[in-house]
């Protein structure tokens, strides 16, 4: 009996090659040329107002300052002079200017919080262009200035304690808001320079030791004093200076001389502090 053993033949089976395909590109969000990124703008505003204790600064820091300081000084419903404001007008735009640099400041140090978590880092690994984020951290600190500024002023007009021309008020307000953001960009440098649990520990003193050299917490400054020549070399002096200026307007309209070197001193300190946010960003992305 022949008995028929079917060998089968194992035969070795061809490698499978698997080709790479090439990255599709074109899945991925290209980034926009555009430096202005509204969702980016939407989430940083977002962000900033919900922050509790940065919100209850904003508002009652400078209201509590003006009641404070304005309650303190002898003669502050008296006139400025010949000028149609009152002390009390002065104080007011003093600590609006004050709180907005507080709160811009602390708005662009915020930075610092988002490098420690990977915040930064994470954004940095998507199409969002650098000048997008940087251009929203700007526009929250400036919102936060402009609230700042809104509720000093609202309380200075409620109490009575403010006097000035109507188009004062609004000359007034946006020189604080719109000088103020020399100050975002002072955050923004500090930020990517300082630690995170450090930085705003650092700069609040900072702030209040500028403040004081650069005449926000003093009577009108003579620029030929001793105090005069240091405050004009502070950040915040000409800011001061301009804030104050539309608070000279006499009843016939004229104004103190308005002197170019206000703008020189805030044009050269926003700068300084954004040339240096600049080249602390370029290191910080520098480490991806």
């Amino acid at each position: 009996m022949t008995t028929v053993i079917a060998q089968t033949t194992t035969r070795p089976e061809h490698p499978r090659t698997t080709t790479m395909s090439p990255l599709d590109l074109s899945a991925r969000p290209a980034a926009s040329h555009s430096p202005i990124n509204a969702k980016v703008i939407a989430l940083e505003l977002r962000r900033v107002l919900r922050n509790k204790r940065t919100m209850i600064f904003v508002i009652a820091f400078p209201i509590v300052m003006f009641l404070f300081i304005a309650a303190q000084i002898t003669g502050a419903q008296d006139s400025m002079g010949p000028a149609l404001a009152n002390v009390g007008a002065y104080i007011m735009v003093s600590m609006a200017v004050y709180g907005a640099i507080m709160a811009t400041t602390s708005a662009g140090a915020s930075v610092s919080i988002e490098r420690a978590s990977g915040w930064s880092r994470q954004l940095r690994l998507t199409p969002l262009r650098p000048t997008a984020y940087l251009l929203a951290k700007v526009i929250a600190a400036l919102a936060l200035g402009a609230l700042a500024t809104a509720v000093t002023f609202a309380t200075g007009a409620l109490t009575g304690r403010a006097h000035m021309p109507a188009e004062a008020w609004w000359e007034c307000g946006l020189a604080v808001v719109a000088g103020s953001m020399v100050f975002a960009a002072f955050g923004l440098f500090m930020g990517y320079l300082l630690p995170s649990e450090n930085a705003m520990q650092f700069l609040g003193p900072i702030l209040a030791i500028l403040s004081i050299f650069g005449g926000i917490f003093s009577a009108p400054i003579d620029p030929e004093s001793g105090f005069g020549q240091i405050a004009q070399l502070t950040p915040i002096y000409g800011l001061g200076q301009i804030a104050h200026w539309p608070l000279s307007v006499t009843a016939s309209g004229a104004h103190d001389a308005f002197q170019l070197s206000w703008v020189v001193n805030v044009v050269a300190w926003g700068a300084i502090f954004a040339l240096g946010a600049a080249w602390r960003f370029r290191k910080d992305t520098a480490r991806v």
